[in-house]
C-alpha cells in the first residue's frame, strides 16, 4: 500500500521519483548503486553525476577488449577499464561527461512497453523537452545527435519487474583519450565510417552544464513527482 507522501504525489504529478545529485563519484561506484538500486529497491529513481574521478573505458556486457581497445596503450597509460552490467557500446568517461540515469518500475510511465525500443522512444522524448530550441537535436538509432554528430550514448536492461536507463553525455572530452578506441566494427549506418572525432562532438557548445542539468529536472517532472533522496537510498 502507498505510504502518504507517494499518495500526495499521485495526486499532484504522477508516480513518486527519487532524486540523487552526486559529482565526481567514480564511474564503477555510480554502476554499482545503480545495479543495487535496480535489483533491490522497489522505488523509481533519477541519478545525475556530473563526471567521474578519472579518465575510464567503460564497456556494455558484451563488450570484447581486444576488439574495441588499443589494448597496448591502455596498458601502458594505466587507463581503467569497467565492464557495465547493462548493454551498449563502449565509451571513454572522465571528469566532463555527465551521467543521467533512469531507474523505473515497469508500470512507472503510464502506457510504456517494457521493451528496448519503447524505453529508448520515451528517452528520446524526455530529452526532446530538454533540448528544445537548442541545435539540432534528435535521437539516431540509440544516439543522441546534434545535427549527425552523436554526443550521448545509451545503454539499458530490464528486469522482470524494472528497468534502467543511462545516458553517457560528452559535456567535453580529451582528444587524447579518445584514442584509446578502436573503430567498432558495426556503427549505425550514419556513422559514415567517420573516425571518433569526426563522429562526436561537445554538448558545451550548445548548452552549460547547469542549465542541462536544471532542464532536465524540469523534464523529468513532467512525468515524475520528484523529491531528493538523501537518506533515502535504499
Amino acid at each position: 500500500m502507498a505510504n502518504p507522501s507517494q499518495l500526495q504525489a499521485l495526486k499532484i504529478g504522477g508516480p513518486l521519483m527519487n532524486l540523487i545529485k552526486l559529482k565526481g563519484v567514480p564511474i564503477l561506484q555510480q554502476l554499482n548503486l545503480e545495479e543495487c538500486l535496480l535489483r533491490t529497491s522497489s522505488r523509481n529513481w533519477c541519478i545525475i553525476n556530473q563526471g567521474t574521478n578519472q579518465p575510464t573505458i567503460v564497456m556494455g556486457v558484451s563488450g570484447k577488449p581486444a576488439e574495441l581497445l588499443k589494448i597496448e596503450s591502455v596498458l601502458c597509460d594505466q587507463i581503467p577499464v569497467v565492464r557495465r552490467f547493462t548493454g551498449g557500446g563502449t565509451v571513454v568517461v572522465d571528469p566532463n561527461t555527465i551521467f543521467v540515469t533512469f531507474i523505473c518500475n515497469k508500470d512507472a510511465v503510464a502506457g510504456l512497453q517494457p521493451y528496448p525500443q519503447p524505453i529508448m522512444s520515451w528517452t528520446g522524448a524526455l530529452y526532446n523537452k530538454v533540448f528544445q530550441g537548442i541545435g539540432d537535436f534528435h535521437l539516431r538509432g540509440n544516439d543522441y545527435v546534434f545535427g549527425d554528430h552523436k554526443f550521448g550514448g545509451n545503454a539499458q536492461s530490464i528486469t522482470k519487474n524494472r528497468w534502467i536507463h543511462h545516458t553517457s553525455f560528452l559535456w567535453d572530452y580529451e582528444v587524447r583519450n579518445v584514442a584509446y578506441l578502436k573503430l567498432p566494427a558495426r556503427a549505425p549506418l550514419y556513422r559514415l565510417a567517420r573516425g571518433h572525432l569526426e563522429f562526436i562532438c561537445r554538448m558545451k557548445d550548445y548548452m552549460s552544464r547547469s542549465e542541462f542539468i536544471s532542464r532536465t529536472i524540469e523534464a523529468t517532472k513532467t512525468h515524475f513527482s520528484l523529491r531528493s533522496a538523501r537518506g533515502r537510498i535504499h
